[in-house]
């Protein structure tokens, strides 16, 4: 069997960057200044390093000015008009929610390898593969991800793990050099500095990379044997134009508590039918912060990651997109580790919903040229996810007081803000919306075969509650701390019975 991906190896530009621990400090302050600042010096426009540019600032402004007077001086007639728009806007999310679950109920909009057709390359046609791994204060996880990459099926003369810690990390450095750093995993010091954010990590690590492909996983993650192989696999019988490949992200302590089987659900959603139903609309794919695999000569193509933007990986998959490249979605797992704790939960949530906003607005600076770039179906499915989710998320608070003040006392107000026109419009969103989506996390959850997903399924409007929580803290921290990188805890999972299986089954 010929494999096409050999000439591709072939034609890469070798890279000779410096052994680590042997750069010279000239070196560590340019490379820290290009992670930095690098996409905002080569295309001010597409970084997050200033929120909003003027022209979005002050739009923003004369709406929210605009609409106070009018409620002030019409409120009746002022909130009928937002109610429509709401409406209007939730049938348009829940509408296009199915169209993209219908698509990816096609088993083909999955990239299949079979462990067969992953074995079946011979080593030497293997690329060098680079794995970054960026941490901070993380020192309970370090022995766990030296584990899981050495039980990674991959020649370890093509592979390179680069354990990116701030050099003032002491803690997580010390763990790292007690757990016995094995020969494949090195530790790089990231210069300390803010930002604090992953993705300049992931650019500072990037300048001592010497894989023709590369890929992130967190300290925690347990990735699959055979996944870089399969990756290889796929990227060879796909066309070259696709940039990216998507694992599939699951975790591990999924039956632990409610918390953690809703977050299991939402993601068996995400990655097994709305990620792979994104990737057959040929629409702009928001990336998962992890296992994405990614060909280097297009990440530097393409401006690498935002040091500014806090979702990097959502932003990094628009860039691609609009770049003419494109992302497949991959069958083979990463277990994580759910968030158990519903305080860490909204600190993680809240920066992803926040860095949604940051994305979009940086991909709306210049809508004529977005919509050039992505067309106009990618334009209003880019809206729609990275603005209107968590937009919609805050609208739902006010909604669900809303409802409740009609259901204890039918207030006037309220009966003139639903006329019948609306009243029916919104009655099939509150209806068919929320029970078509408790729908297909059930198809989600039954397919990923796990069956104590079915009570964290039903019970999906309470996973809501906290959703909007953590958009409103998401939202006003966009406003007073955009590239704040809200730390997530992690290693407060306790073992499970159905954990230990799932991880026996991936190992």
């Amino acid at each position: 069997m010929e494999y096409r991906y050999q000439r591709w190896t072939v034609s890469s530009t070798p890279r000779t960057p410096p052994r680590v621990g042997e750069e010279t400090a000239e070196f560590r302050a340019e490379a820290l200044d290009d992670a930095i600042n690098g996409l905002a010096r080569r295309n001010p426009l597409a970084s997050a390093a200033i929120a909003f540019v003027p022209w979005q600032k002050y739009t923003a402004i004369s709406i929210a000015v605009l609409t106070l007077v009018s409620a002030l001086m019409n409120p009746v007639p002022t909130l009928l008009v937002l109610t429509v728009v709401c409406t209007l806007g939730y049938l348009a999310m829940m509408f296009d929610r199915l169209l993209i679950f219908s698509r990816g109920l096609d088993a083909t909009a999955i990239v299949t390898v079979t462990d067969e057709q992953a074995l079946a390359i011979p080593d030497e046609l293997l690329p060098a593969y680079t794995i970054l791994v960026p941490a901070y204060n993380e020192p309970e996880v370090v022995g766990d991800l030296i584990a899981a990459m050495t039980n990674l099926n991959y020649p370890p003369d093509k592979l390179q793990v680069l354990l990116l810690l701030e050099e003032d990390d002491d803690v997580t450095i010390d763990a790292a050099a007690r757990s016995g750093v094995s020969q494949i995993v090195e530790v790089i010091l990231v210069p300390a500095g803010d930002p604090r954010t992953k993705p300049k990590a992931c650019n500072y690590g990037l300048h001592f990379a010497t894989g023709t492909i590369v890929t992130i996983f967190d300290a925690e993650d347990l990735p699959e044997p055979l996944q870089l192989r399969r990756v290889i696999a796929a990227f060879d019988r796909l066309p070259d134009t696709v940039a990216c490949v998507q694992a599939k992200l699951a975790f591990h302590n999924g039956s632990q508590n409610l918390l953690t089987g809703w977050f299991t659900a939402d993601y068996a959603l995400w990655f097994g039918y709305l990620l792979p139903g994104l990737m057959r609309s040929t629409s702009p794919i928001p990336l998962g912060g992890t296992s994405n695999h990614l060909r280097r000569d297009v990440i530097e193509q393409v401006g690498a990651w935002d040091g500014f933007n806090v979702t990097e990986d959502a932003d990094l998959g628009v860039r691609i997109a609009a770049s003419g490249y494109s992302t497949a979605v991959l069958d083979s797992i990463t277990l994580e580790e759910a968030n158990s704790d519903p305080i860490n939960w909204v600190r993680q949530r809240s920066r992803w919903y926040k860095g949604y906003l940051q994305t979009w607005l940086v991909h709306m600076r210049r809508p004529v040229a977005t919509v050039r770039a992505l067309g106009p179906v990618g334009t209003y499915r880019l809206t729609l996810l990275l603005a209107g989710t968590p937009i919609s998320a805050c609208i739902n608070m006010i909604f669900w007081f809303t409802t409740a003040a009609w259901i204890l006392g039918q207030p006037a107000l309220i009966a003139a803000l639903f006329p019948p026109y609306i009243y029916y419009f919104s009655l099939v969103s509150l209806i068919i919306g929320n029970v078509a989506t408790i729908y297909m996390y059930l198809i989600a959850s039954r397919e990923s075969d796990n069956a104590y997903l079915l009570v964290p399924s039903l019970t999906m409007p309470l996973y809501w509650v906290m959703m909007s929580v953590a958009a409103i803290k998401g939202c006003w921290q966009l406003i007073r701390n955009p590239s704040y990188w809200e730390k997530t805890f992690h290693g407060l999972n306790t073992p499970t019975a159905a954990a230990v299986e799932t991880e026996e089954t991936l190992t």
